[in-house]
């Protein structure tokens, strides 16, 4: 049965994996010159390989555990509302981790660009949010749920879903967006309201990288332009805008719930903020990924 322990070790699996093949890649990259496409199916390989295993491993039934099942029209609607209500916090912690770290799309949007438009926006607007969802919100969420309280099984599987882009930048944006999806999953009893989210966020993202056209050299000749003044005021601005969208965003999470008549899921989230149910859901395996995680990501700053 899939529990805390279990995610712990396929959440170590993903990160050893993942340096593995990241040492293989810069190994063989001078005689095969793999581009963004190859890097991107390898990363929803390492993510999705480890966490399908302990599913057939537990013997679950993958659909009913991840939450795969039908909500309201309505409801869905009122969820792409959420996703760009909450798209201005999201923002304003880009640009806040900006002040201390380099973008990190930015630093590969030549080579998106260089790739046809329908290639990219299928693999990161629509593939890689699905099993980023499934993971994340279906296998990691109900694994921890299963184990410890419903705000661990929050706040952790948003910790997980942060590091595992394995950067500074994105992590602390991810770790927002996991903690809403979570949410959404809760409010609307299905995984369906969160692959929607994601898929919204990144196609709107991949929509306007190609719009804009800018290619790495211009996203980082404008980031070098901004002064210390400019950003603060940019930072100043998103942080009213994104208070209020956000406190909109809430409301439409409390529809969305009222909605589906699950008003006590959302509440039960807060209610277990205290209360701790038999078993570990913190382990060995778990800090020593996070450890390993942070060193990495340390060590990348560090070689920037």
């Amino acid at each position: 049965m899939m529990n805390a322990k279990k995610v712990n070790w396929i959440f170590l699996a993903m990160v050893l994996l993942n340096i593995t093949l990241v040492v293989l890649l810069l190994v063989i990259y001078p005689v095969f010159q793999l581009g963004i496409v190859a890097n991107l199916i390898v990363s929803q390989i390492i993510i999705l390989v480890p966490a399908l295993i302990g599913v057939l491993a537990g013997r679950e039934n993958l659909i009913e555990f991840a939450g795969f099942r039908k909500f309201k029209i309505s409801s869905a609607l009122m969820t792409v509302l959420f996703t760009f209500l909450f798209m201005p916090l999201v923002t304003l912690i880009n640009m806040i981790s900006m002040c201390f770290v380099d973008n990190a799309v930015a630093a590969v949007s030549g080579e998106i660009l260089d790739t046809p438009f329908f290639v990219i926006f299928t693999l990161m607007g629509i593939l890689g949010p699905m099993s980023e969802e499934l993971v994340c919100r279906g296998i990691v969420y109900h694994g921890y749920k299963r184990t410890g309280t419903m705000m661990q099984a929050l706040l952790l599987s948003s910790m997980i879903f942060a590091l595992m882009h394995m950067n500074f930048n994105q992590a602390a944006y991810a770790f927002a967006i996991g903690v809403a999806m979570v949410l959404l999953v809760e409010a609307t009893g299905s995984i369906w309201s969160s692959i929607l989210v994601h898929v919204t966020f990144n196609s709107q993202q991949v929509c306007l990288m190609y719009l804009v056209d800018y290619g790495e050299q211009q996203l980082q000749e404008a980031q070098e332009a901004l002064t210390t003044d400019m950003m603060i005021l940019a930072i100043s601005v998103y942080l009213v805008i994104a208070a209020v969208t956000t406190s909109l965003a809430g409301c439409v999470l409390a529809w969305i719930a009222k909605n589906e008549k699950r008003e006590d899921n959302l509440r039960a989230i807060w209610k277990t903020r205290k209360f701790k149910k038999e078993g570990k859901v913190i382990t060995v395996p778990l800090l020593i990924a996070i450890v390993i995680v942070f060193f990495v990501m340390s060590l990348e700053v560090l070689l920037a």
